[in-house]
């Protein structure tokens, strides 16, 4: 089975990648592994050299293989046409395209709508508008939506391949404009990390003066002083589950196209009252 992700040093698609290569393992399948970075080229070249390896099938681990532009998606679509391809949060309406999905819009509509309803200014910092981050911008307008608000602009905003530290300087460049919130939500617990070394930094108490929430349940949420509350979207769950649908799948059974993955809040130290 050819399996491709974007980023192998990212720790969140590291972990899913290794959940189903042991998954793939049990089923003794071997596995042939293409990191190919975030171009669509790239991404098309490894596709058709795990292709031309003959492999019985494709698992995309990460939600930057599908773009917005339907016509970036052409070449998952064309290579449907000769094998299976799994997705693992994200989600591809074509033939022999199955997708295991995190739930992330309804876990960031959840979370966004409990702040809101706590009167709270929301600060929100994502890295990409991937198939999940679009996802977790469509949950935040919602929760806005269902409290009978709007969010500002700057209240949503692109932190691309932002470092700890370069998230640190940003928000302190913002609070330093006199700009105010008193809660931080995240794509990813990296950010969050960022938000508390500025909350430490500015001498604001964690979680009375303001509220940090990551995302994806990484090692590094509990690496952090205070240990961060985050979303567990149950990305390693989702890729064991893919390999478990694409066995089924090889063997000529019925599958569902598209399996949802319910994630859960993980509440420690930097968040009240959620």
């Amino acid at each position: 089975v050819g399996v491709m992700c974007a980023d192998s040093s990212d720790m969140v698609l590291a972990s899913a990648v290794y959940h189903v290569e042991q998954e793939l393992h049990k089923y003794q399948y071997d596995v042939l592994l293409c990191c190919t970075g975030y171009e669509t080229e790239e991404k098309a070249k490894y596709m058709n050299l795990l292709l031309s390896k003959r492999v019985d099938a494709l698992i995309l681990v990460g939600s930057s293989f599908i773009e917005k532009n339907m016509e970036k998606n052409q070449y998952i679509i064309e290579a449907a046409k000769e094998v299976p391809v799994m997705l693992v949060n994200a989600y591809l309406d074509a033939s022999n395209v199955y997708c295991a999905v995190c739930d992330d819009r309804t876990m960031m509509r959840q979370v966004t709508r409990e702040f809101l309803e706590q009167k709270r200014q929301i600060l929100y910092l994502y890295r990409s508008l991937s198939y999940s981050g679009r996802q977790k911008l469509q949950g935040i307008k919602d929760a806005f939506k269902d409290c009978g608000q709007k969010p500002e602009k700057d209240q949503m905003v692109l932190m691309k391949d932002s470092t700890i530290e370069d998230t640190r300087k940003f928000l302190a460049e913002r609070w330093g404009q006199g700009v105010r919130w008193n809660v931080v939500m995240t794509s990813d617990d990296e950010l969050a990390v960022g938000a508390c070394k500025f909350a430490k930094a500015q001498g604001l108490k964690v979680p009375q003066d303001m509220q940090i929430l990551g995302y994806n349940n990484s090692k590094i949420s509990i690496c952090s002083e205070p240990e961060i509350s985050t979303v567990d979207n149950h990305m390693q769950k989702a890729g064991t589950l893919a390999v478990d649908q694409l066995m089924e799948i090889l063997k000529k059974e019925e599958v569902e196209q598209k399996t949802i993955v319910k994630g859960e809040m993980v509440l420690r130290d930097t968040t009240i009252d959620l």
